[in-house]
Protein backbone atom coordinates (compact mmCIF):
# COMPACT_ATOMS: atom_id res chain seq x y z
CA UNK A 1 0.00 0.00 0.00
CA UNK A 2 1.09 3.34 -0.69
CA UNK A 3 0.25 6.16 1.44
CA UNK A 4 -1.24 8.54 -0.91
CA UNK A 5 -3.74 5.76 -2.12
CA UNK A 6 -4.50 4.74 1.35
CA UNK A 7 -5.34 8.43 2.15
CA UNK A 8 -8.46 8.71 -0.98
CA UNK A 9 -9.34 5.07 -0.51
CA UNK A 10 -11.78 4.14 2.30
CA UNK A 11 -11.99 0.06 1.67
CA UNK A 12 -7.40 0.59 1.48
CA UNK A 13 -7.70 2.58 4.84
CA UNK A 14 -10.18 -0.12 7.15
CA UNK A 15 -7.48 -3.02 5.19
CA UNK A 16 -4.67 -1.16 6.74
CA UNK A 17 -6.74 -0.91 10.43
CA UNK A 18 -7.12 -4.57 10.71
CA UNK A 19 -3.40 -5.40 9.30
CA UNK A 20 -2.16 -2.56 12.17
CA UNK A 21 -4.30 -4.26 14.62
CA UNK A 22 -2.62 -7.49 13.70
CA UNK A 23 0.79 -6.16 13.97
CA UNK A 24 -0.10 -4.80 17.14
CA UNK A 25 -1.38 -7.63 18.57
CA UNK A 26 1.93 -9.70 17.26
CA UNK A 27 4.35 -7.13 18.66
CA UNK A 28 2.38 -6.97 22.51
CA UNK A 29 2.83 -10.27 22.36
CA UNK A 30 6.42 -10.24 22.70
CA UNK A 31 6.29 -7.30 24.46
CA UNK A 32 3.82 -8.32 27.32
CA UNK A 33 6.60 -11.54 28.22
CA UNK A 34 9.38 -8.24 28.41
CA UNK A 35 7.72 -6.33 30.95
CA UNK A 36 6.84 -9.37 32.88
CA UNK A 37 10.40 -10.00 34.12
CA UNK A 38 11.14 -6.56 35.95
CA UNK A 39 7.77 -6.75 37.73
CA UNK A 40 8.75 -10.27 38.92
CA UNK A 41 12.17 -10.49 40.27
CA UNK A 42 13.49 -6.65 39.65
CA UNK A 43 13.21 -6.01 43.51
CA UNK A 44 13.93 -9.58 44.26
CA UNK A 45 17.64 -8.76 42.81
CA UNK A 46 17.66 -5.25 44.11
CA UNK A 47 17.25 -7.05 47.57
CA UNK A 48 20.03 -9.72 47.18
CA UNK A 49 22.55 -7.53 45.94
CA UNK A 50 21.88 -4.24 48.39
CA UNK A 51 21.11 -7.24 51.45
CA UNK A 52 17.69 -4.53 52.67
CA UNK A 53 14.14 -4.51 51.78
CA UNK A 54 13.89 -1.01 51.97
CA UNK A 55 15.22 0.04 48.72
CA UNK A 56 13.31 -3.45 47.13
CA UNK A 57 10.93 -0.54 45.10
CA UNK A 58 14.25 1.07 43.74
CA UNK A 59 14.45 -0.97 40.93
CA UNK A 60 10.79 -0.66 40.07
CA UNK A 61 11.02 3.25 40.54
CA UNK A 62 14.28 3.44 38.03
CA UNK A 63 12.60 1.30 35.26
CA UNK A 64 9.02 3.70 35.73
CA UNK A 65 11.68 6.62 36.20
CA UNK A 66 13.35 5.01 32.48
CA UNK A 67 9.84 4.77 31.05
CA UNK A 68 8.83 8.29 31.64
CA UNK A 69 11.34 9.81 29.80
CA UNK A 70 10.92 7.03 27.06
CA UNK A 71 7.55 7.91 27.06
CA UNK A 72 8.33 11.40 26.38
CA UNK A 73 10.78 10.60 22.96
CA UNK A 74 9.03 7.62 21.90
CA UNK A 75 5.45 10.26 21.86
CA UNK A 76 7.89 12.84 20.37
CA UNK A 77 9.66 10.26 17.70
CA UNK A 78 6.51 9.38 16.92
CA UNK A 79 4.09 12.65 16.09
CA UNK A 80 6.92 13.40 13.85
CA UNK A 81 8.01 10.42 11.96
CA UNK A 82 4.98 7.62 13.14
CA UNK A 83 4.46 4.85 14.87
CA UNK A 84 6.78 2.54 13.41
CA UNK A 85 10.25 4.05 14.57
CA UNK A 86 8.70 5.45 17.74
CA UNK A 87 7.76 2.07 18.80
CA UNK A 88 10.49 -0.28 17.03
CA UNK A 89 13.42 2.45 18.60
CA UNK A 90 11.30 1.77 22.11
CA UNK A 91 11.38 -1.60 22.80
CA UNK A 92 14.99 -1.98 21.33
CA UNK A 93 15.92 0.34 24.01
CA UNK A 94 14.27 -2.35 26.20
CA UNK A 95 15.89 -5.17 24.91
CA UNK A 96 19.49 -3.64 25.26
CA UNK A 97 18.69 -2.93 28.72
CA UNK A 98 17.02 -6.13 29.78
CA UNK A 99 20.77 -7.33 28.38
CA UNK A 100 22.15 -4.69 31.00
CA UNK A 101 21.02 -6.06 33.80
CA UNK A 102 22.25 -9.94 32.84
CA UNK A 103 25.55 -8.28 32.56
CA UNK A 104 25.15 -6.59 36.06
CA UNK A 105 23.96 -9.22 37.76
CA UNK A 106 26.85 -11.68 36.44
CA UNK A 107 29.27 -9.25 37.83
CA UNK A 108 27.69 -7.97 40.90
CA UNK A 109 27.83 -4.28 39.72
CA UNK A 110 24.64 -2.64 41.01
CA UNK A 111 25.98 0.94 39.71
CA UNK A 112 25.32 -1.39 36.05
CA UNK A 113 22.10 -2.39 37.61
CA UNK A 114 20.48 0.68 38.25
CA UNK A 115 21.51 2.25 34.82
CA UNK A 116 20.21 -0.98 33.15
CA UNK A 117 16.55 -1.30 34.69
CA UNK A 118 16.86 2.83 33.77
CA UNK A 119 17.00 1.53 29.97
CA UNK A 120 14.86 -1.32 30.79
CA UNK A 121 12.02 0.84 31.40
CA UNK A 122 12.06 1.99 27.91
CA UNK A 123 10.18 -1.47 26.90
CA UNK A 124 7.58 -0.69 29.85
CA UNK A 125 6.31 3.02 28.11
CA UNK A 126 6.54 1.04 24.61
CA UNK A 127 4.15 -1.45 25.62
CA UNK A 128 1.82 1.23 27.08
CA UNK A 129 2.00 3.65 24.11
CA UNK A 130 1.83 0.52 21.57
CA UNK A 131 -1.88 0.53 22.96
CA UNK A 132 -2.57 3.62 20.82
CA UNK A 133 -1.44 2.26 17.23
CA UNK A 134 -4.28 0.69 17.09
CA UNK A 135 -6.52 3.14 17.49
CA UNK A 136 -5.23 5.99 14.91
CA UNK A 137 -7.75 4.80 12.13
CA UNK A 138 -10.63 3.52 14.81
CA UNK A 139 -13.39 5.98 14.50
CA UNK A 140 -15.11 7.55 17.93
CA UNK A 141 -17.07 4.04 18.38
CA UNK A 142 -14.15 1.64 17.78
CA UNK A 143 -11.23 3.08 20.06
CA UNK A 144 -11.66 2.16 23.28
CA UNK A 145 -12.36 -1.45 21.50
CA UNK A 146 -9.27 -1.01 19.51
CA UNK A 147 -7.31 -0.42 22.51
CA UNK A 148 -8.15 -3.58 24.39
CA UNK A 149 -7.51 -5.49 21.37
CA UNK A 150 -4.09 -4.17 21.81
CA UNK A 151 -3.59 -4.68 25.38
CA UNK A 152 -5.22 -8.19 25.41
CA UNK A 153 -2.74 -9.46 23.39
CA UNK A 154 -0.62 -8.27 25.53
CA UNK A 155 -1.76 -11.26 28.20
CA UNK A 156 -0.20 -14.19 26.38
CA UNK A 157 3.91 -12.81 26.86
CA UNK A 158 2.70 -10.95 29.92
CA UNK A 159 1.11 -14.23 32.35
CA UNK A 160 3.90 -16.86 30.51
CA UNK A 161 6.88 -14.35 31.83
CA UNK A 162 6.27 -14.79 35.51
CA UNK A 163 5.76 -18.13 35.29
CA UNK A 164 8.90 -19.02 33.44
CA UNK A 165 10.69 -17.68 35.97
CA UNK A 166 12.26 -20.78 37.78
CA UNK A 167 12.63 -22.56 34.46
CA UNK A 168 14.64 -19.17 33.21
CA UNK A 169 16.20 -19.22 36.66
CA UNK A 170 17.68 -22.85 35.37
CA UNK A 171 18.61 -21.82 31.71
CA UNK A 172 20.82 -18.72 33.85
CA UNK A 173 22.64 -21.08 35.75
CA UNK A 174 23.59 -23.27 32.88
CA UNK A 175 24.67 -20.26 31.87
CA UNK A 176 27.09 -19.54 34.21
CA UNK A 177 24.71 -16.14 34.80
CA UNK A 178 22.55 -15.68 38.78
CA UNK A 179 18.79 -17.32 38.52
CA UNK A 180 17.46 -14.14 39.02
CA UNK A 181 18.62 -12.61 35.96
CA UNK A 182 17.18 -15.66 34.52
CA UNK A 183 13.48 -14.09 33.53
CA UNK A 184 15.92 -10.87 32.02
CA UNK A 185 16.94 -13.46 29.45
CA UNK A 186 13.43 -13.94 28.12
CA UNK A 187 12.72 -10.20 28.59
CA UNK A 188 15.90 -9.52 26.13
CA UNK A 189 15.17 -11.62 23.39
CA UNK A 190 10.97 -10.44 23.43
CA UNK A 191 11.61 -6.82 23.66
CA UNK A 192 14.06 -6.85 20.42
CA UNK A 193 11.41 -9.21 18.61
CA UNK A 194 8.83 -6.54 19.32
CA UNK A 195 11.12 -4.15 18.20
CA UNK A 196 11.39 -5.52 15.08
CA UNK A 197 7.96 -6.59 14.01
CA UNK A 198 6.68 -2.94 14.69
CA UNK A 199 9.96 -1.83 12.25
CA UNK A 200 9.57 -4.32 9.55
CA UNK A 201 5.54 -4.77 9.34
CA UNK A 202 3.73 -1.58 10.48
CA UNK A 203 3.63 0.30 7.25
CA UNK A 204 2.18 2.08 6.02
CA UNK A 205 2.54 3.81 9.42
CA UNK A 206 -1.29 3.97 10.09
CA UNK A 207 -0.68 7.42 12.35
CA UNK A 208 0.82 8.75 8.97
CA UNK A 209 -2.12 7.88 7.45
CA UNK A 210 -4.57 9.43 9.34
CA UNK A 211 -2.37 12.65 9.80
CA UNK A 212 -2.71 13.21 6.09
CA UNK A 213 -6.16 12.11 5.85
CA UNK A 214 -6.65 15.09 8.68
CA UNK A 215 -5.36 17.24 5.96
CA UNK A 216 -7.33 16.09 3.35
CA UNK A 217 -10.67 17.06 6.14
CA UNK A 218 -8.81 20.34 6.60
CA UNK A 219 -8.43 21.24 3.08
CA UNK A 220 -12.37 20.32 2.38
CA UNK A 221 -13.55 22.35 5.33
CA UNK A 222 -10.97 25.21 4.16
CA UNK A 223 -12.92 24.90 0.74
CA UNK A 224 -16.81 24.93 2.42
CA UNK A 225 -16.18 27.09 4.84
CA UNK A 226 -14.15 30.38 6.22
CA UNK A 227 -12.90 28.98 9.19
CA UNK A 228 -10.10 26.90 7.64
CA UNK A 229 -9.31 23.96 9.85
CA UNK A 230 -12.29 24.14 12.19
CA UNK A 231 -12.67 20.63 11.79
CA UNK A 232 -9.69 19.96 13.17
CA UNK A 233 -9.74 22.62 16.05
CA UNK A 234 -13.51 21.24 17.29
CA UNK A 235 -11.78 18.21 18.65
CA UNK A 236 -9.58 19.43 20.84
CA UNK A 237 -10.65 19.71 24.58
CA UNK A 238 -8.03 20.23 27.23
CA UNK A 239 -10.53 18.82 29.92
CA UNK A 240 -10.90 15.85 29.03
CA UNK A 241 -7.20 15.36 28.73
CA UNK A 242 -6.65 16.58 32.19
CA UNK A 243 -9.43 14.20 33.06
CA UNK A 244 -7.95 11.13 31.13
CA UNK A 245 -4.62 11.68 32.41
CA UNK A 246 -5.50 11.88 35.96
CA UNK A 247 -7.58 8.70 35.83
CA UNK A 248 -4.38 7.44 34.54
CA UNK A 249 -1.97 8.70 36.85
CA UNK A 250 -3.79 7.70 39.96
CA UNK A 251 -4.76 4.47 38.68
CA UNK A 252 -1.61 3.47 38.00
CA UNK A 253 0.01 5.03 41.09
CA UNK A 254 -2.38 2.52 43.19
CA UNK A 255 -1.37 -0.48 40.90
CA UNK A 256 2.39 -0.60 40.83
CA UNK A 257 2.76 0.60 44.75
CA UNK A 258 0.59 -2.55 45.88
CA UNK A 259 2.46 -4.81 43.33
CA UNK A 260 5.80 -3.98 43.44
CA UNK A 261 6.13 -4.81 47.40
CA UNK A 262 3.81 -7.99 46.79
CA UNK A 263 6.85 -10.23 45.93
CA UNK A 264 8.95 -8.88 49.12
CA UNK A 265 5.82 -9.68 51.46
CA UNK A 266 5.43 -12.98 50.00
CA UNK A 267 8.66 -13.62 50.38
CA UNK A 268 8.66 -12.11 53.81
CA UNK A 269 6.02 -15.20 54.88
CA UNK A 270 7.96 -17.82 53.56
CA UNK A 271 6.96 -18.08 49.66
CA UNK A 272 9.38 -19.04 47.42
CA UNK A 273 9.57 -18.02 43.59
CA UNK A 274 7.34 -19.87 41.87
CA UNK A 275 4.02 -18.69 44.28
CA UNK A 276 5.38 -15.44 43.70
CA UNK A 277 5.41 -16.01 39.85
CA UNK A 278 1.97 -17.47 40.01
CA UNK A 279 0.68 -14.83 42.01
CA UNK A 280 1.96 -11.92 39.84
CA UNK A 281 1.50 -13.97 36.82
CA UNK A 282 -2.72 -13.95 38.02
CA UNK A 283 -2.14 -9.97 38.33
CA UNK A 284 -0.90 -9.18 34.72
CA UNK A 285 -3.54 -11.54 33.30
CA UNK A 286 -6.40 -9.41 35.37
CA UNK A 287 -4.16 -6.53 33.81
CA UNK A 288 -4.39 -7.29 29.94
CA UNK A 289 -7.05 -10.59 29.76
CA UNK A 290 -10.43 -8.51 30.10
CA UNK A 291 -9.09 -5.62 27.94
CA UNK A 292 -11.63 -6.76 25.43
CA UNK A 293 -14.71 -6.77 27.69
CA UNK A 294 -13.82 -3.24 28.73
CA UNK A 295 -13.18 -1.73 25.82
CA UNK A 296 -16.97 -2.94 24.58
CA UNK A 297 -18.09 -1.43 28.08
CA UNK A 298 -16.33 1.19 27.63
CA UNK A 299 -18.05 1.97 24.12
CA UNK A 300 -21.31 0.97 25.28
CA UNK A 301 -21.47 2.08 28.78
CA UNK A 302 -19.37 5.13 28.59
CA UNK A 303 -16.20 6.15 29.62
CA UNK A 304 -17.21 8.41 33.46
CA UNK A 305 -19.02 4.77 34.45
CA UNK A 306 -15.99 2.58 34.08
CA UNK A 307 -13.90 5.39 35.77
CA UNK A 308 -16.33 4.84 38.72
CA UNK A 309 -15.54 1.11 38.25
CA UNK A 310 -11.49 1.32 38.48
CA UNK A 311 -11.98 3.55 41.50
CA UNK A 312 -14.02 0.63 43.28
CA UNK A 313 -12.31 -2.13 42.09
CA UNK A 314 -8.88 -1.12 43.29
CA UNK A 315 -10.05 0.45 46.77
CA UNK A 316 -11.81 -3.22 46.92
CA UNK A 317 -8.20 -5.02 46.27
CA UNK A 318 -6.33 -2.19 48.08
CA UNK A 319 -8.48 -3.68 51.20
CA UNK A 320 -8.39 -7.31 50.32
CA UNK A 321 -4.27 -6.75 50.62
CA UNK A 322 -4.38 -4.95 53.98
CA UNK A 323 -6.24 -7.93 55.41
CA UNK A 324 -4.37 -10.20 53.98
CA UNK A 325 -2.68 -12.54 56.78
CA UNK A 326 0.42 -12.77 54.63
CA UNK A 327 0.64 -16.80 54.36
CA UNK A 328 -2.83 -17.24 52.36
CA UNK A 329 -2.03 -17.46 48.69
CA UNK A 330 -5.35 -17.43 47.96
CA UNK A 331 -6.73 -13.89 49.41
CA UNK A 332 -3.25 -12.10 48.17
CA UNK A 333 -3.45 -13.80 44.65
CA UNK A 334 -7.62 -12.76 44.85
CA UNK A 335 -6.07 -9.08 45.99
CA UNK A 336 -3.63 -8.67 43.27
CA UNK A 337 -6.38 -9.99 40.58
CA UNK A 338 -8.74 -7.07 41.29
CA UNK A 339 -5.49 -4.67 41.29
CA UNK A 340 -4.73 -5.87 37.61
CA UNK A 341 -8.50 -5.47 37.02
CA UNK A 342 -8.92 -2.02 38.70
CA UNK A 343 -5.69 -1.14 36.35
CA UNK A 344 -7.04 -2.00 33.05
CA UNK A 345 -10.26 -0.30 33.80
CA UNK A 346 -8.62 2.79 34.24
CA UNK A 347 -6.34 2.35 31.91
CA UNK A 348 -8.63 2.04 29.25
CA UNK A 349 -11.59 4.07 29.61
CA UNK A 350 -8.81 7.30 30.72
CA UNK A 351 -6.93 6.46 27.29
CA UNK A 352 -10.04 6.58 25.70
CA UNK A 353 -10.73 10.10 26.99
CA UNK A 354 -7.82 11.25 25.80
CA UNK A 355 -8.16 10.55 22.37
CA UNK A 356 -11.94 11.51 22.17
CA UNK A 357 -10.22 14.89 23.82
CA UNK A 358 -6.87 15.16 20.77
CA UNK A 359 -6.95 16.08 17.11
CA UNK A 360 -3.74 14.60 14.86
CA UNK A 361 -1.76 17.37 15.11
CA UNK A 362 -0.78 16.80 18.36
CA UNK A 363 -2.23 13.11 19.48
CA UNK A 364 0.81 11.43 20.11
CA UNK A 365 2.91 14.10 21.79
CA UNK A 366 -0.26 14.54 23.84
CA UNK A 367 -0.25 10.68 24.75
CA UNK A 368 3.21 10.71 25.16
CA UNK A 369 3.03 13.39 27.46
CA UNK A 370 0.62 12.24 29.51
CA UNK A 371 2.31 8.75 29.59
CA UNK A 372 5.27 10.38 30.83
CA UNK A 373 3.53 11.77 34.18
CA UNK A 374 1.94 7.84 34.22
CA UNK A 375 4.81 6.76 34.40
CA UNK A 376 6.45 9.04 36.94
CA UNK A 377 3.87 7.88 39.32
CA UNK A 378 4.59 4.59 39.05
CA UNK A 379 7.94 5.72 39.99
CA UNK A 380 6.84 7.48 42.97
CA UNK A 381 4.61 4.70 43.62
CA UNK A 382 7.73 2.26 43.84
CA UNK A 383 9.73 4.42 45.61
CA UNK A 384 6.91 5.17 48.12
CA UNK A 385 5.83 1.75 48.64
CA UNK A 386 8.86 0.20 49.99
CA UNK A 387 9.63 2.98 52.63
CA UNK A 388 5.76 2.39 53.17
CA UNK A 389 6.63 -1.42 54.41
CA UNK A 390 9.74 -0.69 55.07
CA UNK A 391 8.68 1.89 58.12
CA UNK A 392 5.20 0.48 58.45
CA UNK A 393 3.93 -2.59 57.26
CA UNK A 394 2.02 -3.71 54.06
CA UNK A 395 -1.12 -3.64 55.14
CA UNK A 396 -0.60 0.22 55.71
CA UNK A 397 0.42 0.16 51.88
CA UNK A 398 -3.54 -1.78 50.92
CA UNK A 399 -4.81 0.75 53.38
CA UNK A 400 -3.35 4.16 51.05
CA UNK A 401 -4.12 2.13 48.19
CA UNK A 402 -7.77 2.41 48.89
CA UNK A 403 -8.04 5.64 50.02
CA UNK A 404 -6.43 7.29 46.57
CA UNK A 405 -8.38 4.91 44.28
CA UNK A 406 -12.06 6.18 46.00
CA UNK A 407 -10.65 9.98 45.30
CA UNK A 408 -11.33 8.41 41.68
CA UNK A 409 -14.74 8.83 41.76
CA UNK A 410 -15.67 12.59 42.89
CA UNK A 411 -12.55 13.13 40.31
CA UNK A 412 -14.78 12.00 37.48
CA UNK A 413 -18.19 13.24 38.60
CA UNK A 414 -16.47 16.96 39.07
CA UNK A 415 -15.42 16.55 36.06
CA UNK A 416 -18.05 15.44 34.24
CA UNK A 417 -20.03 18.32 35.92
CA UNK A 418 -17.73 20.80 34.99
CA UNK A 419 -17.58 19.76 30.95
CA UNK A 420 -21.57 18.46 31.02
CA UNK A 421 -22.17 20.18 27.80
CA UNK A 422 -18.94 18.31 25.73
CA UNK A 423 -19.51 14.85 25.01
CA UNK A 424 -15.74 13.50 25.99
CA UNK A 425 -16.75 11.30 28.78
CA UNK A 426 -19.17 8.79 26.65
CA UNK A 427 -20.38 7.21 23.20
CA UNK A 428 -23.11 10.09 21.65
Amino acid sequence: MELEQVVHSPEMQRKLYKRSLFVVVMSQIFGGAGLAAGITVGALIAKEMLGTASFAGVPAALFTLGSALAAFLVGRISQRFGRRYGLSLGFIAGGIGAIGVILAATLDNVFLLFISLFIYGAGTATNLQARYAGTDLANEKQRATAISIAMVSTTLGAVAGPNLVTPMGEVALVLGIPALAGPFILAAVAYLFAGLTFLIFLRPDPFLVAKAISVELAKNVQQKTTDAGSLLQQKVNRIGVLAGAAVLILSHFVMVAVMTMTPVHMQNHGSGLSAVGMVIGFHIAAMYLPSLGTGILVDKLGRTFMVVASGVTLSIAGLLAAFDPGESFFWLAFALILLGLGWNFGLISGTALIIDSTDMKTRAKTQGSVDVWVALSGTAGSLLSGIIVAYSSYAILGFVGTYLSLLLIPLIIWVRVKSRSREVFGVS
